[in-house]
């Protein structure tokens, strides 16, 4: 929690008029006892109803300055809860945006959600609980304690022994529960991984009749929350009756002796004894807003570490340069070039080992492969999403290393495996990488995707409605408006990383075709499991197990690379293959 006081800067106002508003309440609250034994030891003793009308009087205007108290207070805590609240989301989720794909692998989406709503939610409510409750709880407690002190001293060693008896609770419940919250922290992002997976593979689990299994996969995980969270609510749970227990002890005793001290004419009287016992009522009920306090606190500090990790947590791919840097636009400069290329993910082995090639400006490449061979991974290497191990990737002749994010990505074209579409509209999703493009740019684009026959038929054409994810339309569309979205922003270099593999034969071949046409001036890597995507490419690159075993025409490769023929052959006939 103290890590993240910098996000209260904004709010200094907020947490020192807040809390001197509360601690203004308990003042007023502790005289609230004098003035009942003062109506009890003169008004009722002695039979003065005026007296006791005046200080009721009292009693009632010490009510009502102590509620306007309170009202600015939680006005002013709710301000810089909620502000705190918005700014760490704000913060975090911009610090998510920087992080490389490695490290958003490493914490995961779920674990990440739950971390940016239900833990930042938890620390917003402990900074608001903070300001109202945080000083008002220990200064009510001194102050009884310090006021059974003016009106007995050999009485207040009962209050101190209470305090020190349900202090000692407090610590030892706290102690223990903080690394239980932070494993139900973890637990709910287990359940929100397997209801993500659940959310978006329905289809799939209800076409494997898997309804049953995935219950149970559920049930577990929740039973295993549930088994934690009674741990530690059984764990709280001592809090109160404990601190009833001794408080309730306490009021016996201050009855008890009470009784003997005003039997036995030592100068105390029926109101001190009744100003004791409301003195120590208040103890009671400030102890359990500092049980609840506690529990909120440690929850809180449980997300907060969660929290921080993200902070803490450093992309391990950043940029060396902010400032846009000159490059040589010369044909004779390769666009794409891997010398000696090794890369592995974290500690494992290598994925890609000893990859090198030249892709020259304006050719159509292909790369192809059995599953699991890398192709991917090798396409995610030229925006720069993971950096090398060894060997170095260049865009025209410049070392990805060197170039800022912007300048280098917003060259390149991407089309991931994953068709991806965002909701609202197809204009809106079409405009990602140039906000400015006109509808001419985004009709050509579609023509060129194939996209443009199905998006005309369309009730509302360009501005009709995308779903999340783009569940509103089938796969070998939802492909065909990402090429199309790709293609708009008239990228240098466009990638498609197998995005072919929803369509028919018909509309893939009608689509390259298309790219041809339309593509003269840009360098297209085309990633595919079909080898007639590829067959006329420029060049064509053959992965096997993360080593590049082929590079060269169709023909050179039928004839030469073992892998590029068997993949072909089992593909086509070998009269179609040559």
């Amino acid at each position: 929690m103290f890590k993240l006081r910098r996000f209260l800067k904004d709010y200094k106002k907020e947490c020192i008029i807040g809390p001197l508003c509360k601690l203004f309440e308990a003042i007023l609250e502790l005289f609230v006892p004098m003035v009942m034994a003062d109506i009890i030891d003169v008004g009722v003793k002695n039979g003065d109803g005026g007296y006791v009308l005046k200080m009721g009087g009292v009693m009632v205007l010490l009510g009502v300055v102590g509620l306007l108290s309170a009202l600015v207070c939680q006005y002013l805590a709710s301000r810089a809860s909620q502000g705190v609240g918005t700014k760490i989301r704000r913060e975090l989720f911009a610090h998510i945006n920087s992080l490389s794909h490695a490290e958003l692998d490493r914490l995961g989406t779920p674990s990440l959600i739950t971390r940016i709503t239900n833990d930042v939610n938890q620390v917003q409510q402990s900074v608001a609980m903070g300001i109202r409750l945080l000083t008002r709880a220990p200064f009510i407690v001194i102050g009884a304690l310090i006021m059974s002190m003016t009106i007995n001293l050999q009485m207040s060693i009962i209050f101190f022994i209470a305090a020190v008896l349900i202090g000692i609770t407090l610590y030892l419940v706290m102690t223990r529960s903080i690394p239980i919250y932070s494993a139900i922290q973890k637990k709910l992002d287990k359940i929100g991984l397997i209801s993500r997976e659940n959310l978006s593979g329905n289809r799939v689990i209800r076409a494997f009749s898997k309804q049953k299994s995935e219950e149970e996969r559920i049930d577990n995980a929740t039973e295993e929350l549930a088994k934690t969270s009674i741990r530690v609510s059984r764990l709280s749970a001592l809090l109160s009756p404990v601190t009833y227990a001794v408080t309730d002890i306490a009021i016996i005793a201050i009855i008890w002796f009470g009784a003997i001290n005003v039997n036995n004419g030592t100068g105390m009287l029926s109101g001190d004894i009744i100003a004791l016992i409301n003195y120590m009522t208040q103890i009671l009920l400030a102890m359990i807003v500092v049980a609840n306090l506690v529990i909120l606190l440690t929850k809180a500090s449980a997300s907060a570490q969660r929290i921080n990790e993200v902070f803490e947590t450093q992309p391990s791919v950043v940029e060396k340069n902010h400032n846009e840097i000159s490059v040589s636009k010369s044909n004779s400069t390769p666009k794409v070039e891997f010398e000696d290329v090794t890369f592995t993910y974290g500690d494992g082995d290598d994925e890609l080992s000893d990859i090198s090639f030249k892709i020259m400006r304006g050719q159509t490449v292909g790369i192809i492969g059995g599953t699991g061979c890398g192709k991917s991974t090798l396409i995610n290497l030229i925006p720069r999403y993971y950096d090398v191990k060894s060997g170095s990737v260049s865009v025209d002749g410049v070392n990805v290393k060197d170039y800022p994010f912007v300048q280098l990505r917003s060259q390149i074209g991407i089309v991931p495996q994953q068709s991806t579409l965002f909701s609202g509209t197809i204009r809106e999703n079409m405009k990602w990488q140039n906000k400015y493009a006109s509808d001419e740019d985004i009709i050509s684009a579609l023509k060129t995707a194939q996209a443009y026959e199905f998006v005309s038929k369309l009730k509302n054409g360009l501005d009709s409605h995308v779903e999340q994810g783009g569940k509103n339309f089938s796969g070998g569309q939802r492909q065909r408006l990402c090429i199309a979205r790709a293609i708009v922003g008239s990228p240098e270099l466009l990638i498609l990383d197998d995005s072919f593999s929803a369509l028919d034969f018909a509309t893939d071949a009608a689509l390259r075709k298309a790219l041809k046409q339309s593509t003269t001036d840009m360098t297209v890597i085309i990633v595919t499991q079909r080898c007639s995507t590829i067959k006329n490419a420029d060049l064509i690159l053959v992965l096997d197990d993360g080593r590049l075993v082929g590079k060269g025409t169709h023909d050179e490769l039928f004839e030469n690379c073992e892998t590029y023929r068997e993949i072909c052959l089992s593909q086509l006939k070998e009269t179609e293959a040559k």
